[in-house]
């Protein structure tokens, strides 16, 4: 049917959109560290983020894109199936 969601369509969308964020993120952070976590905050209504900050390294930016890929690739097919199944 015309009206169902290609399930490996929606998962990939999910994880290219997740990865460019997941990159982005980490490098804003690795570049601008005080600049972001006060973005953070602003986004967080005022959590000072600072208290629970890491370092971010690039070894640990890579493992956290790719475990932001895997999940979004489980959540948009999720999703997908869900959304195909309500929609009959």
């Amino acid at each position: 049917m015309a009206d169902k969601l290609d399930v490996k369509r929606v998962s990939l969308s999910l994880v290219y959109a997740t990865a460019i964020v997941s990159v982005v993120c980490a490098l804003l952070l690795i570049v601008f560290p005080l600049g972001s976590m006060r973005l953070l905050g602003s986004i967080f209504h005022g959590l000072d983020i600072s208290k629970i900050a890491v370092t971010v390294t690039f070894g640990g930016a890579i493992l956290g894109t790719v475990v932001a890929i895997i999940l979004a690739f489980i959540v948009g097919g999720l999703y997908a199936v869900i959304y195909n199944k309500i929609r009959g």
